[in-house]
């Protein structure tokens, strides 16, 4: 699966497009288009992280990790420069939100505050999940590891996943 190439298709106006619909579709307390875009830490840091992977991915990592650190600090939402994310993506709230350099979040992805895609080693290479489109990320829930999480997946709040999951799996109780 290469999310990424599907993504990388949409322009940059494309891609404002999306988030700012994904915030009205899954969020009943948006009012409209201005709102979000001036006052959801979510929205802004999916827009930050496009520009910081668009620096990692051509070779300028110490300003793209910069950029990261200073997104982090406004936003409360670390997204590691290095972190594939599609379109479509709504971070509820986001406060406490950490997807780590080799993650890779799919298409329309819903994420609450304080989710974690972390890594379970130290070995170089792959060591984040992979989340698949149309999935929902409960408030709390860590998903640790170089595992799969299935299109359409549910993951309830404060669940710890450190196992793959297939498609459209709901987890109340996982650990």
């Amino acid at each position: 699966m290469n999310l990424w190439h599907r993504a990388s298709k949409l322009s940059p106006f494309a891609f404002i497009g999306e988030d700012l619909k994904a915030a009205l579709q899954r969020d009943p307390a948006a009012r409209s288009r201005l709102e979000v875009a001036l006052t959801y830490p979510g929205v802004h840091a999916l827009w930050a992280h496009r520009i910081e992977h668009w620096l990692w991915t051509h070779g300028f990592r110490f300003l793209a990790r910069a950029l990261a650190n200073h997104t982090r600090g406004r936003t409360g939402i670390e997204i590691h420069p290095g972190a594939v994310i599609g379109h479509g993506v709504f971070i509820d709230h986001g406060m406490g939100v950490v997807i780590g350099e080799t993650a890779i979040v799919g298409n329309n992805v819903t994420i609450y505050h304080g989710v974690t895609l972390g890594g379970r080693s130290l070995e170089k290479g792959k060591r984040h999940p992979t989340v698949e489109d149309n999935v929902i990320l409960g408030a709390g829930a860590k998903v640790l590891g170089n595992i799969t999480i299935g299109e359409g997946s549910t993951i309830a709040a404060n669940q710890v996943v450190t196992r793959s999951l297939s498609q459209r799996n709901e987890v109340e109780f996982y650990i």
